[in-house]
């Protein structure tokens, strides 16, 4: 019923900055949180942020200094700015929003994840 296209990734230099987007189609009428994860090669994806519908935020204590999360609500879009960056925060990011939808008239909720976007941060 959603379907996620994520972009924004690519490679910077250290220090620099870089937003990532994860735009949301479909049926999104009903939002109810969403949130960011980042995957090394090899290694269990780990928690960056989750943004909620209220538009609360949390951080993994290591990137609240320098990560923000935020959404558009006018067009689903989910945005990770990313500021000082560093070569650990090279990684796969991925989005994961989360949608209230009827089925048969009984409310659930989904998650839909996006395809992944690559950063690379080096000199």
């Amino acid at each position: 019923q959603v379907h996620i296209v994520q972009s924004g990734g690519g490679s910077v230099q250290p220090g620099g900055s870089l937003t990532l987007s994860c735009a949301a189609s479909g049926d999104t009428s009903n939002f109810l949180h969403a949130a960011w994860y980042r995957q090394y090669p090899g290694k269990e994806r780990e928690w960056v942020a989750t943004f909620q519908a209220g538009g609360e935020t949390v951080y993994a204590d290591s990137l609240k200094e320098r990560f923000l999360a935020a959404r558009n609500r006018a067009d689903n879009t989910i945005y990770l700015y990313m500021t000082r960056l560093r070569p650990e925060d090279t990684a796969v990011y991925s989005c994961k929003q989360t949608f209230e939808f009827r089925e048969s008239g009984e409310l659930k909720a989904a998650d839909y994840w996006g395809q992944g976007t690559q950063v690379t941060v080096s000199s």
